[in-house]
């Protein structure tokens, strides 16, 4: 494993060594990152490369519990000395290489550290064989003055470990950082879900119908696209078809049991998320039934239902879901939706189009089609 100098290192960074997070603003604007970041249940969390252990407390003071890890003695004194009370645990050892012996982990959490890695690619599966299974490696980096990491790099990194990497732009939130930055700093987290050779996961979504209004829900403590809207959703579980995934999906997400009648076939999409493999979603439409109003059945992965105009549909959406309500909306019935390596899980007004529509063949019913040799 590599061995990092983190007391030279320290000097690199164009913050000092405890980040910024010293100053109340910025202290409370990551813990609001760190919120959407980490599980809701209290986890195991390893911050290695801690420092000072600012983002350890952080994460201890949201109920996690903490193993920090630091190279430099000095700053394991400090970060021992600010956790004390916490029930956290703060060892000196590299980064690259934990002692932490058969542990696994929720989460693994690195702030500024990756950058430095000679040879990242190994090191970044350890850190994913520290995971348990669903767990979340958390990298916090960027480009500084010309040095640092890019996110387009470090998601061809990842993208050989895991078919599920979120990319989170902080740039643009002054308040991390204490001013103003025009710099690339962002944030990956990725799941512990190592890709499958020739297979596609089955996405279901439903589009329940409102009169001109549809359902979406926003995403909250699931580690991918927190934050944003999308439609009641979910994937085929081993043994189902997809009409009782979505069912089921239904019943599950938003207290709706629905007949199997009831069910009508939107949409055909593949589509294909930044970094990661591709998917087949099916889209389900439905209309509500007053009887039988949805609620917010699954609050720990839910922060709010609510109805939105299908010809108004907010921009706060994850990309490819917005794309197939789009063409749901247009009359579409299959969509290809290609991410680039790089992109934003988020719709961009203003960005790339990347849903194609796929052509119908227009054979009468009963006749053949011609197989070209």
């Amino acid at each position: 494993m590599t061995t990092i100098d983190w007391d030279d290192a320290a000097d690199s960074f164009d913050d000092d060594p405890d980040h910024g997070l010293l100053d109340p603003a910025v202290r409370a604007a990551w813990a609001r990152r760190m919120e959407t970041w980490l599980p809701t249940a209290r986890s195991e969390v390893l911050d290695l490369g801690c420092g000072t252990g600012s983002l350890a407390l952080l994460a201890a003071g949201q109920g996690h519990r903490v193993t920090a890890v630091d190279r430099s003695p000095r700053m394991v004194r400090q970060a021992r000395a600010k956790l004390a009370g916490t029930g956290s645990e703060v060892l000196v050892g590299d980064a690259a290489d934990p002692p932490v012996g058969t542990r696994r982990f929720d989460v693994v959490l690195a702030r500024h550290v990756v950058w430095l890695l000679p040879g990242p690619e190994a090191v970044l599966r350890h850190w994913f064989s520290l995971l348990r299974p669903g767990g979340r490696l958390v990298l916090v980096e960027g480009v500084w003055s010309g040095t640092g990491l890019s996110a387009a790099r470090l998601t061809a990194l990842l993208a050989p470990l895991t078919e599920r990497i979120h990319h989170e732009p902080l740039s643009g939130e002054a308040a991390l950082w204490g001013r103003e930055v025009d710099d690339e700093r962002y944030a990956l987290v990725a799941r512990a879900e190592p890709p499958h050779r020739h297979t596609e996961v089955v996405d279901v979504h439903l589009v329940l119908r409102r009169g001109p209004e549809v359902l979406l829900a926003r995403r909250a403590g699931t580690g991918y696209a927190d934050g944003l809207l999308h439609v009641p959703s979910g994937h085929a579980e081993d043994g189902e078809d997809v009409r009782e995934a979505m069912l089921r999906e239904a019943a599950e997400e938003i207290g709706v049991e629905l007949d199997p009648d009831e069910l009508r076939v939107a949409l055909v999409m593949q589509h294909r998320g930044p970094g990661g493999s591709p998917r087949m979603g099916w889209f389900f439409e439905a209309e509500c039934d007053p009887e039988r109003p949805p609620r917010n059945a699954e609050p720990g992965k839910c922060s709010e239902l609510a109805w939105y105009s299908l010809d108004a549909l907010p921009d706060d959406m994850v990309a490819y879901c917005r794309a197939g309500l789009d063409g749901y909306r247009a009359g579409e019935r299959f969509l290809l939706h290609w991410h680039e390596d790089g992109d934003a899980v988020a719709h961009d007004p203003g960005g790339i189009r990347r849903a194609v529509p796929l052509a119908v063949s227009a054979v009468p019913a009963g006749q053949p089609h011609r197989v070209e040799p």
